[in-house]
C-alpha cells in the first residue's frame, strides 16, 4: 500500500502517518519528490484496516500495490533513482561506463588499463578480485590483493572501483576498498548475501541471474533495498536460452520493461551476454539507444593475453573508438557521456 500526500505536505503531518505505521508493527520507506511525498508501507498491510488514513492532515490518497517489490517498484517511488558517487552521478544524464579487466592479474596490467582509461574521460574502473569460476581449474582471483590493487591504481588516477563480492568473507573487504560493490549473476538469489549488501554501506550493482524473470530480478533488488541500502543498480548481462550463437542471450527489452516498473538506474554487460568482441560494439549500441543509463565493459591492453574471459575482451584502442560511436549516439538520446562538453 502507497500513502500519497498532498502536494507540499508538512513534516508532521508526514512524520504522524509514519509513526501510525509503525505504531502498528509494520515499517515504511518515505519518497520525497519535487511536489509529492509517496510513503510505502512494507509489512503486512491488514494490520491497518481499521486506520483511517484519508482522515489524516496532509494525506490525499491511499494506492493498492500489488507487486511484491514495493521499494523497488516505481509506484511507490516515481522519480528516477540518481546515485551520487564523487564526481560520478548514476541514472542521471550522463552515461556509466565502467571499464576494466575482466580479472585483477597484477598491479602492473591495472596501472596501464587505469591510466589509459582515465585518459578517456572514464570514471569507473571495474576489476575482480574474487573470480566465482564454472571450472575450478580456472583462474579464481587474486582475492584481497586485487582489492588492493584496485584501491592503489584509482587512488592514482581518481577512479571509483567496481568489483565483485560472493561471499560473507569477501562483502566486508569488497565494501572496504570498493566504490561499487557488485552481486554477480550467480548470487542473484543469494538471499543471505543480499541483505548483507543492504548493511554494506556503499552502491551495489545488481546483476540478472542466468535464468530469472524481470520480477525474480526485481525481488532480489527489494532484499537489498528492505536492508536499508536504497543505491542499487540494476545490470542486464544475458540470460541463458537455446541458442548457442552467443555466450548468453542479451535481453535488450529488458531495459524499456525495467524502466516502466523501476525507478533504479539500468546498465548492461555487454561483454558477458556476447562472449566474444566482434559483438560488443553492436550491443553496447543497441543498449544506450534502448534507454539503459551506462555499461560496464572488459577491457583489457593485451586481451588476447588475458587471465579470464579474453574472448570477450576488448583492446583499450577498440574501447576508444567505441565510445565515440556512443558519444555520438548519447546526444541523438540527449544523455552524455563522462568528458562530453555539451552537458
Amino acid at each position: 500500500m502507497i500513502v500519497v500526500m498532498k502536494p507540499h505536505a508538512q513534516k508532521e503531518q508526514i512524520d504522524r502517518v509514519c509513526d501510525t505505521i509503525r505504531s502498528r508493527g509494520l515499517d515504511c520507506h518515505v519518497s520525497i519528490g519535487s511536489h509529492t511525498t509517496i510513503i510505502g508501507v512494507i509489512g503486512d498491510k491488514t494490520k491497518l484496516i481499521d486506520v483511517q488514513f484519508a482522515a489524516l492532515s496532509g494525506v490525499r490518497e491511499l494506492i493498492p500495490v500489488s507487486e511484491p517489490y514495493k521499494l523497488v517498484g516505481r509506484t511507490g517511488h516515481p522519480e528516477n533513482t540518481v546515485i551520487d558517487i564523487g564526481d560520478a552521478q548514476i541514472g542521471a544524464n550522463e552515461l556509466m561506463i565502467a571499464a576494466g579487466p575482466c580479472a585483477v592479474e597484477d598491479y602492473e596490467t591495472m596501472h596501464e588499463t587505469a591510466h589509459k582509461l582515465r585518459a578517456q574521460n572514464i570514471k569507473f574502473l571495474r576489476g575482480g578480485a574474487y573470480k566465482p569460476r564454472t571450472s575450478p581449474y580456472s583462474f579464481q582471483g587474486l582475492e584481497e590483493e586485487g582489492l588492493k590493487i584496485l584501491a592503489k591504481v584509482a587512488e592514482e588516477t581518481g577512479m571509483k572501483v567496481v568489483t565483485e563480492a560472493i561471499d560473507d568473507d569477501s562483502i566486508a573487504r569488497v565494501a572496504y576498498y570498493a566504490d561499487i560493490v557488485q552481486i554477480g549473476a550467480r548470487n542473484m538469489q543469494n538471499f543471505h548475501l543480499l541483505r548483507k549488501a543492504g548493511q554494506c554501506g556503499k552502491p551495489v550493482i545488481l546483476k540478472r541471474g542466468l535464468s530469472s524473470t524481470v520480477e525474480e530480478w526485481l525481488n532480489a533488488a527489494e532484499y537489498i533495498m528492505s536492508s536499508g541500502n536504497a543505491n542499487v543498480i540494476l545490470c542486464e548481462r544475458g540470460i541463458r536460452t537455446f541458442e548457442t550463437a552467443t555466450r548468453n542471450t542479451l535481453d535488450i527489452s529488458a531495459v524499456p520493461v525495467l524502466k516502466a516498473k523501476t525507478h533504479l538506474p539500468v546498465i548492461i554487460d555487454p561483454s558477458h551476454a556476447a562472449g566474444a568482441r566482434a559483438y560488443i560494439e553492436s550491443l553496447s549500441m543497441c543498449a544506450i539507444a534502448a534507454g539503459a543509463d551506462g555499461l560496464i565493459i572488459e577491457v583489457h591492453p593485451r586481451p588476447d593475453t588475458a587471465k579470464s574471459d579474453a574472448a570477450q575482451t576488448i583492446s583499450i584502442d577498440c574501447f576508444a573508438e567505441l565510445c565515440k560511436k556512443i558519444s555520438e549516439l548519447s546526444k541523438i538520446m540527449h544523455r552524455t557521456m563522462p568528458g562530453d562538453d555539451n552537458k
